[in-house]
């Protein structure tokens, strides 16, 4: 019998080592499961509100759609539908889909006002965040690990059998390497499996499935090797099992929470929302104004409908439509300063990865699932220039006055979902390989000291 089948023999008749591969491939299973489900709900979310979509539009055309129709009309009652699809790696990692909006319907009225007005969102109940595969492995897969290897080598000597372990031809220090070798293979299968499976439902780029799983193996890597080295200390079991989930506390809850909340005071943001606000109060401002001040910068902007006719009486469709532009401008260096510290929160996080494994992990699934704040942005400005499309669409017929019939209302610009902006962000992954390896590294040096100083005793 071989020594890797024998070793594999003996895992397997321990009922808290069969358990834990066991429980940890059902977690994988069931988040995949969940994964896939979540995303299958959003999908169906986007095509229900796409069909009623279609009914809200063609009765909108068939009340303003008229040989005399008002363009201003026919803009403020038909809503534009906008949706971002789950990307087909988003299953193993929500990210920011399980807490920002998918679909958002908007009009030409004011952007920012319909960009943020559905942020009801208390970031306080988010923080436990979705049960995809990224929870399973960040924060799940190291105890399991913790169980596998907590009494590696403490069990032997408690056992009385680690002198003659060590003597044995062909053992000595092979025999850790071995046995790590075997428990990392089993807990990377018990993970993986599940996730290949859902990445082939899914159909998911090649690419993106290798970078997830060699994000994996890393994390796996690292938590095996901080485990072998705990162990090859020389303390009881017990103390070994205490050491390494003091260890779990400290790098995956305590201090990325710490970092966090540096980081938020470091750099605050305020919440969307406030710029809805703003930008209300903007609008409102313009009804009680003379008009001139509203087009004086819309005209700055679009010197394109200064020689239009002029606006009679109180209220006239394009000064409406020039107010809720202008009132957007207005808040412009406040989105900008907005978009930039949620930004600059998104550098910094990654670069904890460079510390701490599991913000690492954390960043590479988000980016390479394509469900991360980068992600959210890109559907935000991709809403804009769609908005900036239903502008340029209905200003000539506002500003010259021309009618709007049921024949334009097929002409109007349609949203076409955004290109995935999916990534392999280089920084985490490298940052990711050093921590493994040289945990790794350590975990080598301990095995070497431990079976020169059992050979000895």
């Amino acid at each position: 019998m071989s020594a890797w089948k024998a070793d594999f023999r003996l895992l397997f008749r321990a009922p808290l080592s069969v358990g834990a591969l066991l429980l940890l491939f059902i977690l994988s299973a069931l988040s995949v499961a969940a994964g896939l489900a979540a995303t299958a709900r959003q999908e169906a979310v986007i095509d229900r509100v796409e069909a009623a979509q279609r009914m809200d539009l063609a009765s909108v055309a068939k009340d303003h759609g008229k040989p005399d129709g008002n363009a201003g009309s026919a803009a403020y009652y038909t809503f534009h539908l906008t949706s971002d699809p789950p990307s087909p790696l988003a299953f193993a990692a929500l990210g920011q889909r399980d807490v920002q909006p998918y679909v958002l319907r908007v009009r030409l009225l004011g952007l920012q006002s319909q960009l943020y007005e559905s942020e009801t969102l208390n970031p306080e109940l988010a923080l436990p965040g979705a049960f995809d595969f990224a929870f399973v492995l960040i924060y799940l897969a190291p105890l399991i690990i913790i169980a596998l290897m907590h009494d590696l080598v403490s069990g032997e000597r408690e056992a009385g059998r680690l002198r003659l372990l060590v003597s044995l031809p062909a053992s000595g220090r092979g025999v850790w390497m071995r046995r790590s070798a075997l428990r990392y293979l089993l807990v990377l299968g018990a993970l993986l499996v599940p996730f290949v499976i859902g990445a082939a439902l899914t159909r998911a780029p090649v690419a993106g499935t290798f970078a997830i799983a060699l994000a994996t193996a890393l994390y796996v890597a690292f938590w095996l090797g901080l485990a072998l080295r705990v162990t090859t200390w020389g303390r009881s079991s017990a103390a070994n099992g205490a050491a390494l989930v003091g260890c779990w506390i400290v790098l995956t809850l305590l201090a990325p929470a710490l970092a966090n909340a540096v980081i938020s005071r470091a750099i605050p943001v305020a919440k969307g929302i406030d710029l809805t606000l703003a930008q209300r109060e903007l609008v409102h401002r313009a009804w009680d104004i003379p008009k001139e001040e509203t087009f004086r910068p819309f005209f700055a902007k679009h010197p394109e409908w200064r020689d239009t006719p002029p606006v009679p009486g109180r209220f006239h469709w394009k000064w409406y439509y020039a107010m809720h532009e202008v009132g957007d401008d207005g808040v412009a260096t406040e989105v900008t300063e907005y978009r930039r510290s949620l930004t600059a929160r998104e550098v910094w996080t990654a670069r904890l990865g460079w510390f701490l494994p599991a913000a690492a992990v954390q960043t590479i699934l988000h980016r390479t699932a394509d469900s991360d704040l980068w992600a959210h942005l890109a559907y935000q400005r991709s809403i804009e220039q769609f908005h900036t499309r239903l502008r340029d669409f209905y200003y000539p017929y506002m500003f010259h006055e021309r009618p709007f019939q049921m024949a334009d209302f097929e002409q109007m610009p349609r949203y076409q979902p955004r290109p995935s902006s999916a990534s392999l962000p280089m920084s985490p992954m490298v940052g990711l390989l050093v921590l493994a390896a040289l945990v790794s590294g350590a975990a080598v040096t301990g095995v070497r000291t431990l079976s020169s100083s059992a050979a000895r005793e």
